[in-house]
């Protein structure tokens, strides 16, 4: 397998994107690491950090006061960039970290060792980290021991890539859905049979989170799911692409009862309410892209065209379905 280049900045954010795992509720597997460390290697603070392109975020924190952070601030990308173990004895006299908000202010970090989350194709999606509040050198023999650490997170990384079922939603994985479409697509070609694709993205899903907590937001993932499946026929797919954003396979349907199944879903889950907790509930509503299988299509191209449709819905209003437009649709290679 070819191993990333340290410049390979795409590489890495598209590496990190495959793992699924931005902003998702926190994972006992990962906070019992996190736990290890503060008591293995002494410190109050350990975190373990996924570094986007313009942020660091918290996947498990103990200590740590917030969940995330700019990245330009961030101890991490550093760690990143140098794709090797990072000590800081003393941030104060550091001028990379020096003037972090996380020094100057709470959690007063001084000393900090992180060592890079290597993915197996080599890239550094972000950083298991050792804080102190108070200054202090690691021996090598606790570095070595944070990298262990830190293989233990790439490992429960990549199992979670691995699983065919999404664990909040109970539907199908990203991996499980593209696996799917994979199979749709060679049956349509073997048999020339017809299906069609749509991607839903949950319109203002931010402010559910912002507003009422992530529970909150877990709760109304869930129930959409269920709103999915209710309505949908049984052999129809529905798969967590990441985030509050899905995708239906609808085998042996062409455009027009495809259009008719997804504006039923679309109606059905406007018209009920969500509920979020103890006589709490709200309205949710749903944007939709939606693209018929055509002649030579590769998944990749299939998502694509509907996920065009998707935006332009979104970018019309929300709360529709759009289709996608094949009068510019390229020939397939």
């Amino acid at each position: 397998m070819t191993k990333a280049s340290s410049h390979d900045e795409a590489g890495r954010l598209a590496a990190l994107r495959r793992l699924d795992v931005l902003d998702t509720a926190p994972e006992e597997q990962f906070e019992k690491i996190v736990g290890l460390v503060r008591a293995v290697l002494g410190v109050p603070i350990a975190t373990v950090t996924l570094v986007d392109a313009h942020r660091q975020w918290f996947k498990a924190r103990h200590g740590m006061p917030v969940s995330e952070t700019p990245r330009s601030t961030s101890f991490c990308t550093h760690t990143v960039a140098a794709r090797a173990p990072l000590m800081i004895a003393d941030a104060t006299l550091d001028s990379r970290v020096s003037d972090s908000p996380l020094v100057v202010g709470k959690p007063f970090i001084r000393a900090y060792l992180g060592v890079p989350l290597m993915t197996p194709d080599g890239h550094a999606v972000g950083a298991l980290c050792a804080i102190d509040t108070t200054p202090r050198t690691f021996s090598s023999a606790q570095i070595e021991v944070l990298a262990g650490f830190a293989r233990l997170v790439v490992d429960e990384l990549e199992l979670r890539q691995v699983a065919v079922t999404d664990q909040l939603t109970g539907c199908l994985s990203r991996r499980g859905f593209l696996a799917a479409v994979d199979s749709e697509i060679e049956r349509c070609r073997r048999y020339d049979r017809s299906a069609s694709l749509a991607i839903l993205d949950v319109d203002h899903f931010k402010r559910v989170n912002d507003t009422f907590g992530h529970a909150a937001g877990d709760a109304v993932l869930r129930q959409l799911v269920l709103r999915c499946t209710t309505t949908l026929r049984p052999v129809d797919l529905v798969g967590r692409l990441g985030g509050e954003e899905f995708a239906i396979l609808l085998p042996e349907t062409g455009q027009d009862a495809a259009t008719l199944t997804i504006e039923r879903l679309r109606a059905c889950i406007a018209g009920v309410s969500f509920e979020i907790g103890t006589a709490a509930a709200l309205s949710v509503t749903a944007s939709f892209g939606l693209a018929r299988f055509v002649s030579g299509d590769r998944p990749d191209g299939w998502l694509e065209r509907a996920d065009g449709a998707l935006y332009a819905a979104k970018r019309g209003g929300r709360n529709r379905v759009n289709i996608a437009n094949y009068a510019s649709t390229p020939a397939a290679a």
